[in-house]
């Protein structure tokens, strides 16, 4: 078992051994086991909050690309954190009965085992889904190609979800669809100097058709916290793909709930600047995708907290900012 497997057995060991009164309020499945070469990678998924699927929710999401270590060290570590918190923050505990979190730390396993973008099929499973996105020229590969899993961002047979995406879709379609609102944070890293934060549409600059509520969101993060370190932007604003796999959940929520809002962020770590600061990393595998000296990567960890600490905010007080002006 590599290492971030083990950080995720050990939180659920910690939710199981520190948690025993929030039982109720954390719970932990597998959600499939991927078999490669005779050996059992299991995807393992946390629910924490109200049972109620139709209070907002936030899914927060990492290691699609098996290369991108760090997005995964982030978001356990803001899990880590968040359950040592709710061992004695009774106001937090309080406030999950009225809104939920779920998250998949590790959806691609067997790619990060071996230290690949692709999984064990040599599938980009961000350029897996059916979406087609506007045609652009041939030869710029990294939009998605079916051309054979020998290159990067090989999409796959066409119409068929690897497994790991399968099981990603179908554990959001039950968790997150019902919700009134639903917002996911997807964490990436290697494009870019400045860190991102995306959200649809990366097949194409169509407006996406939640932007006001994009807009009022973005607002109240650069009110709260005007010295932010992100560039905002659609993702087609840098470039556009074909079958990213949030693209396609965003289309399947509007067939079976349209009356519900889902809005997938992906926050995209500009790892060119780890680079540019330490460009011996350029002969490691992980040194294109992750921070490797010890206190950049620690400045990671910390950097990213406060997003995820307020867009949970943002999902625990979604009366005062969407849903009472969705009705008026």
């Amino acid at each position: 078992m590599f290492k971030e497997l083990q950080e995720v057995a050990k939180l659920i060991q910690q939710v199981e051994q520190c948690l025993p009164d929030c039982q109720d309020l954390v719970r932990t499945e597998v959600l499939t086991t991927i078999t490669y070469q005779n050996e059992s990678f299991p995807i393992h998924a946390f629910v924490i909050g109200s049972e109620d699927k139709t209070a907002p929710t936030l899914g927060l999401f990492a290691g699609v690309h098996g290369l991108e270590r760090v997005g995964t060290h982030v978001l356990l570590g803001f899990l880590k954190s968040f359950f040592t918190q709710c061992q004695w923050d009774t106001s937090l505990r309080e406030s999950l009965k009225n809104f939920r979190i779920v998250s998949i730390p590790i959806i691609n396993p067997v790619g990060m085992k071996l230290l690949r973008r692709s999984n064990g099929n040599g599938v980009d499973l961000m350029r897996n889904s059916p979406v087609e996105a506007d045609k652009g020229p041939w030869y710029k590969m990294y939009r998605g190609h079916r051309y054979g899993p020998k290159y990067p961002w090989y999409r796959g047979v066409a119409g068929q979800l690897e497994a790991e995406n399968y099981a990603v879709s179908e554990f959001v379609k039950r968790e997150m669809f019902p919700a009134k609102i639903s917002m996911g944070l997807d964490f990436h890293s290697g494009f870019g100097l400045k860190d991102r934060l995306w959200f649809p549409y990366a097949k194409s600059s169509e407006p996406f058709m939640f932007r006001d509520i994009v807009d009022r969101a973005v607002d109240l993060y650069e009110n709260t916290h005007p010295h932010h370190i992100y560039k905002i932007e659609q993702q087609s604003d840098s470039y556009t793909t074909h079958g990213d796999l949030w693209d396609y959940l965003f289309f399947e929520s509007r067939k079976s709930h349209p009356e519900n809002i889902f809005i997938p962020w992906t926050l995209e770590m500009g790892s060119w600047s780890w680079l540019k600061k330490n460009p011996i990393q350029l002969f490691s595998k992980q040194g294109f995708f992750n921070p490797v000296v010890e206190h950049r990567f620690q400045r990671t960890m910390r950097r990213h907290y406060i997003l995820i600490e307020f867009i949970t905010r943002l999902m625990q007080n979604t009366d005062a900012w969407v849903i009472k002006k969705e009705e008026a």
